[in-house]
């Protein structure tokens, strides 16, 4: 073995090709939590959690639908800077709170070559993405039913519908509770049904010691909207004297009031301390 007399030396001589190559993407699961459609006033603050998707227009997996996602350019950003930019192409969003999910690397995860993905996870107000961008879709989540460790997922944009089932298996001496494997998947590219499981495990944990809820919340809001959009996240019905005091800290009630609808004015309240 040759003895180099400095590191720059090493460098000069040093030999990539020596090593197998391999490519980066990241992908992000964009979260939001919207209305029902109801003729009835009395219902119309029923909410339900959507998901942004992007029809491939390519192969592979050519017309299906996937998670926002592109390749890293590894000499110019990082993988959030690849993150921002791919959800600036396909759903034109530049000021969200995007947070690093986990890296998927399973073997044959892409059919083109190896292809290591850093997720993350995106939390907007939908009303946020007011201008149609193309083959870009929100998608509700009117089913996400948990049996004998598998998740069963129905999503649907009004025209479509998907369905997938992830298998979770708890691990053993590791700091990730739940391993994940796709039990049924014919309608999304990739691994994603995987990604959009992981992630909302990943908030469904987060929200008891942060308020990143409120990244998905317009500036003005009541308690009720506030506690429903809890409810959907974590799937389960909170007791309203226990909410009031789990975000007691975090709001501010303001003058302003909530009328319309049919329903009794409410004051709206907003987060107590700027977004970060």
């Amino acid at each position: 073995m040759k003895e180099y007399k400095s590191e720059e030396e090493f460098l000069k001589d040093y030999d990539s090709s020596i090593y197998e190559k391999l490519s980066m993407t990241a992908d992000i699961l964009v979260l939001s939590v919207s209305s029902k459609d109801t003729e009835n006033y009395r219902k119309n603050e029923d909410k339900r959690m959507s998901i942004l998707l992007v029809k491939r227009e390519e192969y592979p997996y050519k017309g299906k639908w996937c998670l926002p996602g592109g390749f890293l350019d590894p000499k110019k950003e990082t993988l959030e800077e690849c993150a921002r930019r791919v959800l600036k192409k396909e759903t034109n969003l530049s000021d969200l709170y995007l947070e690093q999910l986990y890296t998927f690397d399973r073997l044959n995860r892409d059919p083109r070559l190896r292809v290591i993905s850093t997720s993350f996870v995106a939390l907007v107000d939908k009303n946020k993405l007011k201008e149609k961008v193309k083959n870009a879709s929100w998608f509700d989540i009117i089913k996400m039913e948990e049996k004998n460790n598998i998740v069963s997922f129905v999503l649907e944009n009004g025209e479509e519908k998907i369905e997938f089932k992830v298998r979770k298996t708890l691990r053993e001496r590791t700091s990730d509770r739940y391993q994940f494997t796709t039990e049924e998947n014919t309608s999304l590219a990739f691994d994603h049904d995987i990604v959009i499981l992981a992630g909302i495990e990943r908030i469904r944990n987060k929200l008891s010691y942060t308020d990143i809820v409120f990244h998905m919340l317009p500036e003005y809001f009541t308690l009720g909207e506030l506690q429903r959009v809890y409810e959907v996240l974590l799937n389960k019905k909170l007791l309203d004297p226990a909410f009031r005091r789990m975000i007691a800290d975090k709001v501010i009630k303001t003058e302003r009031m909530k009328t319309g609808e049919g329903h009794r004015p409410s004051y709206l309240y907003k987060y107590k301390y700027e977004k970060s």
